[in-house]
């Protein structure tokens, strides 16, 4: 039995993704047409990635499940026309990535690591930053991503305290959930991670109330989405000092265009999405573990829940 595999992920991406996607198919021993242009009465799964030409999906009658390439899935969850599986992506080479972007710029407010690049002015500065076990770390978000940054914090010796919607336990880590735990994690964090998916319920999450929150002179990495940090609100608490520096990954518009006033802001450190990548290779592996589960009848993994958003 051949699975018929529709490559929909938006201009220069087939060039990128082919070759990896036809190697893993094979280990996995999946027998497949891999198409760009396959009929859509023909189509059993749709490798996907916002900014594909694919946005009704109601021609795609027989399709079992649509793939995302992405972690996030905000653009497409709310689709109407999608009324088959979705899964998102959880891959090995991703989670790493954030791990380490994560765990650098964590250590780098840590150890104050911007003033001794800065201050190169022949004063002599001998002030030792405290032991990572005197910092106390918030991650917001315990899904993949999140949970794995906070147990490496927690490895390199850092007072982690997760948070998220519902309860969890994770070894090693204080977990906290509802809006009392949120409070909690908020006001007991000198470094905040932001790892949350983009939903109506997490949207400008961070917002004045929130940030007032906070000890002063508190710092936000913020890899997750974005939308999760009302701006407005984000720029008048660093300008007032309740937010010492914020270091962002993600934004609303991307590009950041250039006149947006976080990139000449003192206390902002801007990176340009880069903190995990989706990669070619073990993505790949991901989907094809998926469509070998589909063609065998099993449970597919990652399924997006559509109530939750993610």
């Amino acid at each position: 039995m051949t699975a018929n595999v529709l490559f929909a992920a938006g201009a220069g991406q087939w060039a990128i993704y082919e070759a990896p996607l036809r190697r893993a198919l094979d280990r996995a021993g999946v027998t497949a047409r891999l198409a760009t242009d396959l009929p859509p009465e023909e189509v059993d799964y749709i490798v996907y990635a916002p900014g594909s030409a694919v946005q009704d999906f109601t021609p795609f009658r027989r399709a079992r499940a649509v793939l995302s390439l992405w972690a996030g899935v905000e653009r497409i969850v709310g689709n109407q026309t999608l009324c088959i599986p979705l899964a998102r992506m959880v891959d090995d080479g991703l989670t790493q990535g954030m791990v380490e972007w994560v765990s650098g710029h964590v250590l780098r407010h840590h150890l104050g690591m911007d003033a001794h690049i800065l201050h190169q002015d022949g004063v002599w500065r001998p002030e030792a930053p405290p032991l990572a076990r005197d910092r106390r770390v918030s991650v917001l978000g315990l899904g993949a991503l999140g949970a794995a940054c906070a147990r490496m914090l927690a490895t390199l010796g850092f007072a982690v305290t997760g948070w998220s919607r519902g309860a969890k336990e994770i070894a090693g880590l204080r977990c906290l959930s509802g809006d009392e735990g949120l409070r909690q994690a908020l006001a007991q964090a000198d470094i905040l991670v932001l790892l949350l998916p983009l939903t109506p319920r997490t949207e400008n999450l961070l917002d004045a109330t929130r940030l007032a929150l906070m000890p002063h002179g508190a710092v936000i990495v913020n890899p997750g989405r974005g939308a999760l940090i009302d701006d407005a609100a984000l720029l008048d608490a660093l300008d007032r000092g309740q937010i010492g520096h914020a270091t962002l990954d993600v934004f609303r518009t991307e590009p950041l265009p250039p006149e947006h006033p976080f990139w000449a802001h003192p206390r902002v450190t801007v990176t340009p999405h880069i903190a995990s990548e989706t990669r070619p290779e073990t993505a790949a592996e991901v989907i094809a573990e998926n469509i070998r589960r589909g063609e065998a009848g099993e449970p597919l993994l990652h399924l997006v829940d559509r109530s939750a958003g993610y």
